[in-house]
């Protein structure tokens, strides 16, 4: 006779002391799905080599399956997307988030999905109002704007931009403009879904006022500058200016449409920071229409903002697109409590994340290199780890050749990309990056709240590679 199976019933598990505190958190659907899930993994583990067929009888105790079964449902229901530290030296970093938000950012956010809100509603008319009402004054006052309205991202924003003003027919972009960014998201193609056709003028590295004037004919639909993320073109090289671009654009009553990509508010160089055209620049230098990111160098929730000529921004809103494109409540009110900080200039450093990261002293980041030190060389006694200099980048396409001078714990040894897989499974993962032959992990993004936590579990962390 074959001897009864080892593993006991879902029945069983299920009426067990600690089964009932998992069905309480987890529903008791999910509990037996996971208890059946892990028997079938004991089964396949322990095979069928027992006499005529049954499961040897060393099948783990009941409690074991539970602490498993527990460990799986955990797993299932726990938020994919985990806050990390990010060393990596990319402040903006696209794949960690880009901007980090202001924390009253956050708070408006959060308050705006929790309940019903006046996101289309006009208090003193009692009816109907814009949901763009919100942060259009703002945009206006903080760029010299005659109208502002606002999408998903830049993409979007320039989608909806082509898809207005040039749909049908032609836009002149030059040769040196056709960028790909991240993802292998190119310029020409989000020209042509948007149902405008490219007109390359000019080459790669050189392009002259002529080239738009002979480009220009019946086809035209609008002229079009894009900012060189990521990349920059050095040496032999020429480019028409806006303002000479702007007055090309008006000779044959064409818009013009600015692509600033990261576009920050302010001029950086108050800072120290490089210099970034500003959306007020590009719109006083005879632009029409300027688009720019609200999750870059302005520092707030991923969000495509348009600015300009009321004219203009009044066809983008009547454009059916506009509605499949348009930004929900919370991240309204998140970009609505970030672009107030910006009334206020002077603290704008302190309030917002992402500038007071880009700003931090070289000395202030060495220092917090210096306190995390003994922690790393203490879980890694076999390897060297050390303090050195090193550059961060901002990120994201903004001023993509200019480095800003930092400090990282960098690691030596073999084996980096195992160390570096040991601190991404920390309860909140470390992102460094390995270069030159060592694991560098930047600190400029690690501020001084930051340093305590980040200490504390590398502390008390056991897996040492």
């Amino acid at each position: 006779m074959p001897h009864a199976s080892p593993l006991p019933s879902v029945d069983a598990l299920l009426r067990a002391p600690d089964a009932a505190v998992l069905i309480a958190r987890f529903g008791r659907a999910a509990v037996t799905d996971a208890l059946r899930a892990c028997l079938a993994t004991h089964r396949e583990r322990l095979g069928r080599g027992g006499p005529n067929g049954t499961v040897p009888a060393n099948a783990p105790p009941l409690g074991a399956i539970i602490d498993e079964t527990a460990d799986r449902l955990a797993a299932r229901f726990a938020a994919s997307q985990r806050p990390v530290f990010n060393l990596t030296g990319t402040v903006l970093h696209t794949n960690l988030g880009r901007a980090p938000l202001p924390r009253e950012a956050a708070a408006a956010a959060a308050e705006a999905l929790a309940s019903a809100t006046t996101l289309e509603y006009d208090l003193d008319r009692g009816e109907r109002g814009e949901r763009d009402s919100h942060i259009e004054s703002l945009l206006c006052d903080l760029t010299g704007a005659e109208a502002a309205t606002v999408v998903n991202n830049n993409a979007a924003a320039v989608v909806l931009a082509l898809n207005t003003l040039a749909s049908g027919r032609e836009v002149l972009v030059s040769r040196g403009e056709l960028i790909e960014i991240g993802g292998a998201f190119r310029v020409p193609d989000i020209i042509g879904r948007s149902g405008a056709t490219l007109r390359e003028v000019g080459t790669t590295n050189r392009t002259h006022p002529r080239d738009y004037r002979a480009a220009i004919g019946s086809a035209t639909g609008a002229l079009m500058r894009v900012h060189q993320a990521n990349y920059a073109i050095v040496g032999f090289t020429a480019a028409v200016p806006t303002e000479e671009l702007s007055r090309i654009a008006r000779e044959s009553d064409l818009p013009l449409i600015d692509d600033l990509g990261s576009g920050s508010l302010v001029d950086l160089t108050r800072w120290g920071l490089p210099h970034e055209t500003t959306p007020r620049e590009a719109l006083a230098a005879g632009a029409d229409i300027v688009t720019f990111s609200g999750d870059k160098l302005l520092g707030g929730p991923q969000a495509g903002l348009i600015i300009g000529q009321k004219k203009v921004i009044e066809k983008l809103n009547r454009n059916p697109l506009k509605r499949a494109l348009r930004l929900d409540k919370g991240r309204l009110a998140a970009l609505e409590a970030v672009l107030r900080l910006y009334l206020n200039p002077d603290r704008l450093s302190e309030t917002l994340p992402s500038l007071r990261l880009l700003t931090r002293s070289a000395d202030a980041i060495k220092a917090t290199a210096a306190h995390i030190l003994p922690a790393l060389a203490a879980w890694l006694p076999d390897r060297e780890v050390r303090v050195e200099p090193c550059r961060s980048q901002i990120g994201s396409g903004a001023l993509p050749i200019d480095l800003l001078p930092s400090a990282a714990v960098t690691i030596g040894g073999r084996g980096l990309e195992q160390v570096a897989a040991s601190l991404r499974r920390l309860p909140r993962p470390v992102i460094g990056r390995v270069t030159q032959g060592r694991l560098f992990l930047d600190c400029r993004c690690l501020e001084a709240a930051d340093e305590a936590p980040f200490i504390a579990q590398i502390a008390a962390t056991g897996d040492t590679p």
